[in-house]
């Protein structure tokens, strides 16, 4: 299987929620991140993609290293997503959808039962989420 190279955000609120976007075009929510440009490290990427999906300006400071984990890309059959994880916090009033983005939610172990999710987020990330 081909492999797919992200850097993903696991943002929980003061009330526990976690935030997932969806990309548009797609079904699937997910942790906001992306693909990196090349040259870029791991954090520089997420700090690049979290400015242009969410419009929030964030430093490696505020970037936690979770490790790296592995998946079935969402929305790239055949191929599997590699992602190095970050956790940060960010207030839900500082983030809008910009850029390929279509929607974001704040999110709670309830919600996410019906909610149609990446495998990375359901298998690794928001376990870690509310583990936290």
């Amino acid at each position: 299987m081909p492999d797919i190279h992200v850097s993903a955000a696991v943002i929980v609120d003061d009330e526990g929620r976690v935030l997932v976007v969806r990309k548009k075009d797609t079904v699937r929510f997910m942790q906001p991140g992306g693909k990196p440009e090349v040259g870029e490290t791991a954090a520089q990427t997420l700090i690049r993609e979290l400015h242009e999906e969410l419009g929030v300006v964030l430093d490696e400071a505020d970037l936690e290293p979770l490790g790296t984990f592995i998946s079935e890309a969402a929305n790239e059959p055949g191929h599997r997503v590699v992602a190095q994880a970050f956790a940060t916090s960010i207030a839900p009033t500082a983030v809008t959808v910009q850029a390929e983005l279509a929607e974001l939610r704040w999110i709670t172990r309830a919600d996410a039962i019906d909610l149609p999710l990446a495998p990375l987020s359901t298998e690794h990330l928001l376990p870690i989420a509310w583990s936290r």
